[in-house]
C-alpha cells in the first residue's frame, strides 16, 4: 500500500492552501494554472450531476495529499485518522 500512496505523492497534486471544504478546487486550480474560481464553478457544475460528482469529489477527497504529504485515505489506514 506504501507504493500506492507514494505514487499519489508523486503526481504533484496537492491540496491548496486557500480552501473552502477540504481544498481539492485549489489543489486543482494551482496544479493546472487555472483561476480558482472557475475550477470551483467546474466542480459545483460536475457535483450537480446524480452520483458521479459526489463520487469523484469523495475519491479526490480521500486520496489528494494535504500540503504535508498526508493523504486521509493512508492515515485511516495505518489507525492515526485524528484530524487532517
Amino acid at each position: 500500500m506504501t507504493r500506492f500512496f507514494d505514487a499519489i505523492r508523486s503526481t504533484g497534486f496537492r491540496r491548496g492552501p486557500s480552501r473552502i471544504v477540504g481544498g481539492i478546487c485549489a489543489g486543482m486550480a494551482e496544479q493546472w494554472n487555472l483561476d480558482i474560481t472557475i475550477v470551483r464553478i467546474v466542480v459545483v457544475l460536475l457535483l450537480l450531476l446524480p452520483v458521479l460528482g459526489v463520487w469523484a469529489y469523495l475519491v479526490a477527497w480521500l486520496l489528494l495529499p494535504w500540503q504535508d504529504g498526508s493523504i486521509p485515505l493512508e492515515r485511516i489506514f495505518s489507525g492515526s485518522a485524528g484530524t487532517a
